[in-house]
């Protein structure tokens, strides 16, 4: 079964209603390895809509198990990543007026400027990662990327309503899983997972981590980080 790495943004979300000092995003993933999460993602962004750096570097120092860095490929980004060493980084694409991620980076068109970056995290010694969406060209870009891993964007599983929709994309993502193991990628694979959706996801051979975050905070807040932790977990494990 794959890992279960908690994405604790917006933790920091409901603190910056507020412009306040709770809650804390660093209590929230203590309480999710607790729980049984075997790691942690944050993403920081260019706006800092949420994560900031202070929490970036407080977990860097107490997470126990793996840290994922989420942020945009640029030379700031970089700099940050490099001072911070996070277990890996992912790169993922980001716009100002975006609510959430919205799809992958586009491998294809930026190949040469993304194989500078990860050349340069992996100088440091840190695993790169490429978000992307599930699709066969995408992945072998990420290979001559010299990326170590990859993760699969779900989120138009997570949004398709009908049967059929659901099981085109999870075919696509099926696909793009296996070719991505047999190139020598790790594989995760993440967005818009919930309770309701993850198990389908869960059982396709070859995903190391599954990276879920909105879904669980919002259950957290109504029950608690450690039951809904234990319950997503239990929904992955079966």
């Amino acid at each position: 079964m794959p890992k279960l790495c908690v994405n604790v943004d917006h933790i920091a979300t409901i603190r910056e209603a507020r412009k306040t000092f709770e809650p804390d995003p660093v209590s929230a993933a203590m309480l999710a390895e607790l729980a049984g999460a075997d790691g942690i993602v944050v993403h920081l962004r260019e706006d800092r809509r949420h994560i900031r750096e202070r929490d970036v570097e407080i977990l860097r120092k107490v997470v126990v198990g793996t840290l994922n860095l989420e942020m945009a490929p640029t030379d700031e980004m970089v700099k940050f990543a490099k001072n911070l060493l996070p277990d890996h980084v992912t790169l993922v694409p980001e716009r100002r007026e975006e609510l959430t991620t919205e799809g992958g980076l586009d491998v294809i068109a930026g190949e040469d400027y993304l194989k500078t970056i990860v050349s340069l995290l992996k100088e440091s010694g840190i695993k790169a990662s490429i978000f992307i969406d599930p699709d066969v060209d995408q992945v072998k870009k990420a290979v001559k990327c010299k990326a170590d891993m990859i993760e699969v964007h779900t989120g138009r599983y997570a949004e398709a309503r009908t049967e059929e929709g659901k099981e085109v994309e999870l075919e696509r993502i099926r696909i793009t899983v296996n070719l991505g193991n047999k190139l020598g990628l790790i594989v995760h694979a993440g967005h818009g997972l919930n309770y309701q959706n993850v198990r389908r996801v869960a059982k396709i051979p070859g995903i190391t981590d599954l990276n879920i975050g909105h879904s669980i905070i919002s259950r957290a807040v109504l029950v608690g980080m450690d039951e809904a932790v234990r319950t997503m977990l239990d929904l992955i494990n079966s």
